[in-house]
């Protein structure tokens, strides 16, 4: 009897894993529950509001006020704060923006500059005083800059000192447009006095649908959109983003990805305040110092982007590359040619990719350990298919004109498997201005991410711009953006692909891949910009080698013409 129960538990549990290797059971339930996401997050939302803690100030401040002793908040530069101490500058800096610049709630601040503790400050100052930050992208130059700042119409652009050399030039127009430049530093910060609680009246009554801060677009199909970001929104990342890691007090995030952007605010930032966990911020990012910095702050989750990945693979090795405690490292952007050598080499055992946008639906999030979902940015199954498979849809698009195809009854063509595709988000009309708010005074720019009449009249659909492709057993890659995939004799050839398969070419470092026009031919023909591996000459390439490899590697689509 008891071998026959045995075996009927053994054949139960096999019968489970082959279910679940198949369908992926256990990778959808960690994803919660699709159901009752939508309604935990705006019942989290709702009930922040009626408490008038929408903001992450007020998140800061519930930590601070619990005062546990050493509870870490901030590690910059050898300097360290605790919540409590960080609350308490807080409210200095806050003082200086009410009482000596006059900053009134709901005014937009522009503010502007590297990552250190001083930045941090003014972001969330400005929080506790109920105005709004317009991060501002402090490498920025010329006409984009004043572009930037002026979108917003503030009073001032406060700036980190360092930023100067690029602000100057700028001076007299944006004086023009009655913008105040006011430098900022740690000796600055230093003369701040009046340590008065900031007034509860700055952020009482403010709406989970209110704008409260701009993050710009990289500007790479025109000047740099601001993307408004809403209080409910901003708060509900910090959550989903906490809950999906798992963060408590006892976790530390290194980033030194610039703060001004929505990877560094709601991926690391946010989450940490939410959870009361820790944060090492580096100024920028350096080879020199990356390694010391994470080796001595003991963070046991490493922010990154796939650049950063790719820079730190080629770089020389530094001698302590492996004496650190990182057991995820969290991101998107990693390449497959540099996945598993930034996993062995760097000894990190769980790379946590994701995919998502600022100005975005949706995300997608592979914990991988292993071979299975290795350079993939989500996995999907049964589950998720059956309740998510008609929300979020791959569909087919003409690289060409960057249009959808639609077939012969007139709906738009959903892809097959293995087919990239642009994801599309289906939204309730009612939802419309909650999910996305659009671009700050761009219309246009806005309305072109909605689409309607795409698989039924009447439907509504949000265009994310950004092409995946989804294999058979569940595996989701990015592929591109759109307008990074060019058509050479009617095959479509995306740059990511074949730089991909270029980076895997042991003399090359890093490949740059675009469409050129050719005369007298219909689309365009792949090249390549390379930056060689450190200390090879271009005259010690092995341009034979590297065209046999590429010829094996590539799809006949994908290459250039061997005498090319």
């Amino acid at each position: 009897m008891a071998a026959t129960i045995a075996a009927a538990v053994a054949g139960t549990a096999a019968t489970a894993a082959y279910l679940d290797a198949k369908f992926h059971i256990r990778e959808d339930l960690n994803k919660g529950n699709l159901d009752n996401a939508a309604a935990e997050a705006q019942k989290f939302i709702a009930d922040k509001e009626a408490r008038n803690e929408l903001l992450l100030y007020h998140d800061l401040q519930n930590w601070a006020k619990r005062d546990i002793p050493n509870h870490t908040f901030l590690e910059y530069q050898g300097r360290s704060w605790t919540y409590k101490q960080f609350h308490a500058d807080l409210q200095r800096v806050g003082n200086w923006l009410m009482n000596d610049l006059g900053v009134r709630r709901s005014e937009m601040v522009a503010i502007s500059g590297p990552n250190s503790a001083e930045y941090l400050m003014l972001w969330f100052a400005i929080d506790g005083i109920g105005a709004c930050q317009s991060f501002i992208n402090h490498n920025l130059t010329d006409n984009a800059l004043t572009h930037s700042v002026k979108l917003c119409e503030p009073r001032y652009i406060i700036a980190d000192k360092e930023t100067a050399e690029r602000l100057e030039p700028c001076r007299a127009d944006l004086e023009a447009s009655g913008v105040t430049i006011i430098y900022y530093d740690e000796a600055l910060f230093a003369t701040f006095r009046d340590s008065t609680p900031l007034p509860s009246s700055r952020t009482q009554g403010i709406k989970s649908s209110d704008t409260r801060s701009l993050i710009y677009t990289s500007g790479t199909t025109g000047l740099p959109k601001g993307v408004m970001m809403i209080s409910g929104r901003t708060t509900n990342v910090a959550r989903s983003t906490a809950a999906h890691l798992k963060l408590t007090p006892s976790d530390k995030f290194y980033t030194c990805l610039p703060l001004y952007h929505g990877a560094a605010q709601g991926l690391c930032t946010t989450p940490v305040i939410h959870a009361g966990a820790s944060m090492r911020l580096g100024r920028k990012f350096s080879h020199k110092t990356f390694w010391p910095e994470v080796a001595d702050s003991g963070a046991n989750i490493l922010q990154y982007v796939g650049e950063l990945c790719r820079y730190l693979v080629n770089a020389p090795v530094h001698p302590l590359e492996k004496k650190h405690k990182v057991q995820v490292a969290w991101g998107n952007g990693m390449r497959p040619d540099v996945w598993e050598r930034f996993r062995e080499r760097f000894n990190i055992p769980v790379i946590h990719e994701l995919y998502a946008a600022t100005d975005g639906l949706g995300a997608t999030f592979n914990a991988n350990k292993g071979d299975f979902g290795r350079s993939c940015i989500g996995i999907r199954g049964a589950l998720w298919y059956h309740r998510m498979g008609n929300r979020e849809v791959h569909c087919r698009i003409d690289p060409d004109t960057e249009e959808v195809v639609r077939g012969e009854d007139g709906w738009v063509v959903r892809c097959n498997v293995g087919e990239p595709g642009e994801v599309f988000h289906r939204v309730d009309e009612a939802m419309k201005d909650v999910v996305f708010m659009g671009y700050f005074k761009n219309q246009g720019a806005s309305d072109k991410r909605w689409m309607r009449n795409v698989f039924e009249k009447g439907d509504l659909w949000f265009r994310s711009g950004d092409v995946h492709r989804t294999d058979a057993d569940g595996r989701v890659y990015f592929v591109d953006r759109l307008g990074d995939t060019f058509r050479w004799k009617s095959e479509n050839v995306s740059t990511n692909e074949v730089s991909d398969v270029l980076g895997g070419w042991d003399q090359i470092a890093e490949a740059n891949v675009y469409g050129v026009a050719v005369p007298n031919a219909d689309g365009r023909c792949g090249c390549a910009t390379i930056v060689l591996t450190e200390g090879l000459m271009p005259e010690n390439l092995d341009v034979a080698g590297l065209g046999k490899f590429v010829l094996d590697k590539l799809p006949r689509k994908g290459r250039r013409s061997e005498r090319a």
